[in-house]
């Protein structure tokens, strides 16, 4: 067994021993390439900070039966050191004008700041000021108060729920005006794809086209009312200024403000046999949404960048909405793309501003265990191979994920699309503004299994979505269908959403023994497309799913219990509430 440490204050001219540490992974990195046999790289304590992405390829990889292993120092031992990697910039040189932080800080970009590790908000108001006109290209409004927003270019509109479970965002490219009124005038492309993007016509609310009012304007230098967020001023090409309006108590001189710099942290395209344990993944951004085209949210981590919209008709002539012909994927800040046998093991991933680890192209074999995932723009995780064939036997278990999609509203906290003989297992997902987990289906998937999992404190935000989520073919037999069993599922929270939820043609699933209650329903039997050889069976409820009583021809509805009652459920599904959730978390 080789090993190799590397340490922030070591030096890259050394051995890599433990008394001379290299000083960056991409030293480490290099040295055990030319190794043989079993290599641990050990991280020694402090913030390994990136100043770009680190890059492993096959030639990174175990082979001939060895084993690459980058671990914290002492992982699985009392003495395991906190090592940090981190895509981030410290802030100094703070000056302080009328109750502000302000740094000069050249050509930074970001759409994040953390002071002694907390994320800041961004600065906000809540909608465009005065009565406000929709037009072609943007908005007119009688309030003269947009005029002092500060850079026009700096503001991003969010639009929280265009559809139900949609968030969108879109920048502002100009405000002119006079003393009557403002225009205000909208990024391109962006704001013309969100009107071909975003119509529907649905009972409840009618007819409606394109994103319509902003719910929430951000970023504004004039916004800085509230302490604890911050704005940056970009009026200036490459002499950018970041404003900070301190929470009491805070000194410049004694907090650490820590801008994430870089969009990706670790790409690895084409390993396998290697792992990752007890490390801090922190510190990353993701600046997509600040282009022209803006960030036009469809489903989950999905967003449209063009290309036509297809309308899905629910009932002719009375509800039917637009969707993308085809979507693109928010990225992760840490990307294994095609791999086979990575493990990434008692793992913590924070303060992230996209998807916190991805898997794509083809993702064989791999695992993620004991992990933590926690203040997260996006998803915690995602699994999206191009074809199920191409995502296989991946697992995903005795993860924390909570608190995630933080800044992007419609994600959820495990996605895993299109696969086969994969599994998520013992998770605890929470406080998620959608759904807690997403599985995907297509032509081809078969065989996963979601099982014993807790999922609460969901759908927080958005609506139409669930606690556990599953659209389109999961299988093509009862032998390959997925199966969900054992999960709990409680207080999903938003009104209108399905805390087991088989949505739009979900076939060959089977939902058995999973305890469900604190939703505003448990489960829909009658949806569109509608469910097609779906069995559920033997489940605990506190109400009857929607549709229990007339069951549509391609579900199978036998053996679930309705238990009103708290104390009475619990008795119902203790052993299914013992099983559920985390069995350990990992070194």
């Amino acid at each position: 067994m080789n090993h190799v440490h590397v340490s922030p204050t070591g030096d890259d001219s050394g051995p890599g021993t433990p008394e001379r540490p290299f000083a960056t992974l991409e030293r480490a990195r290099d040295h055990v390439r030319a190794l043989s046999g079993d290599v641990t790289v050990h991280l020694r304590a402090g913030v390994h900070t990136l100043t770009a992405p680190l890059l492993l390829t096959g030639e990174d990889s175990g082979r001939d039966g060895r084993r690459i292993v980058y671990q914290a120092h002492g992982y699985g031992t009392p003495g395991r050191e906190e090592a940090v990697v981190s895509g981030g910039r410290e802030i100094r040189g703070w000056h302080e004008r009328d109750g502000l932080w302000l740094a000069d800080v050249g050509d930074l970009d970001t759409r994040q700041l953390y002071v002694d590790g907390r994320r800041a908000g961004r600065a906000a108001l809540e909608g465009i000021p005065g009565s406000v006109t929709v037009t072609e290209t943007g908005y007119v409004t009688d309030s003269t108060d947009p005029q002092r927003w500060g850079n026009p270019a700096d503001v991003e509109f969010v639009y929280r729920g265009v559809y139900p479970w949609t968030e969108a965002r879109c920048g502002v490219a100009a405000v002119s005006g006079d003393e009557h009124s403002t225009t205000i005038t909208m990024d391109r492309p962006a704001f013309a794809w969100a009107a071909e993007l975003y119509n529907s016509v649905v009972p409840w609310a009618g007819e409606s086209h394109g994103p319509g009012l902003p719910t929430r304007v951000e970023n504004g230098a004039g916004f800085l009312t509230e302490p604890g967020t911050f704005a940056l001023d970009r009026s200036v090409p490459g002499r950018h200024v970041l404003l900070y309006r301190p929470l009491p108590g805070e000194d410049p001189a004694r907090t650490r403000v820590v801008a994430p710099v870089l969009e990706t942290l670790l790409h690895a395209r084409g390993v396998h046999d290697i792992a990752f344990r007890g490390i801090v993944f922190a510190d990353a951004t993701w600046l997509r949404p600040e282009r022209p085209e803006g960030f036009l949210h469809y489903h989950g981590t999905g967003y449209y960048e063009g290309g036509g919209v297809e309308k899905a008709v629910f009932a002719e002539g009375e509800a039917w909405v637009t969707f993308p012909r085809e979507s693109a994927a928010m990225p992760g800040n840490v990307v294994f793309e095609d791999t086979g046998r990575v493990l990434v093991e008692g793992c913590r991933f924070t303060r992230l501003g996209a998807v916190g680890l991805e898997f794509s192209g083809g993702s064989v074999d791999n695992r993620v265990l004991g992990s933590v995932f926690t203040d997260i723009s996006g998803a915690a995780l995602a699994i999206r191979p191009p074809s199920p064939a191409e995502g296989r036997g991946n697992r995903v278990e005795d993860n924390r994920i909570h608190h995630v999609g933080v800044e992007y509203a419609g994600s959820p906290g495990i996605a895993l699309s299109a696969a086969q003989d994969s599994v998520i297992a013992h998770n605890h997902v929470s406080d998620v503004p959608h759904c807690g987990i997403v599985l995907g289906g297509g032509e081809g998937a078969r065989g996963a299994r979601v099982l014993h999992n807790l999922v609460h404190d969901t759908m927080q935000v958005l609506a139409d979505g669930g606690g556990v989520y599953l659209s389109g073919p999961q299988g093509d037999s009862a032998e390959t269908a997925a199966v969900v069993r054992g999960n709990v599922v409680r207080d999903t929270l938003t009104p209108y959403n399905f805390a087991l939820y088989t949505d739009y043609g979900a076939s060959w699933v089977t939902v058995e023994g999973n305890a469900v209650h604190g939703a505003d329903n448990t489960a829909v039997l009658q949806v569109w497309p509608p469910l097609e050889n779906v069995v559920y069976r033997g489940n605990f409820w506190d109400a009857d799913p929607v549709g229990h009583d007339a069951p549509p021809a391609g579900v199978v509805y036998e053996g679930n219990v309705t238990v009103p009652g708290r104390e009475e459920f619990q008795e119902a599904t203790a052993e299914i509430l013992l099983r559920a959730g985390l069995r350990s978390l990992g070194g």
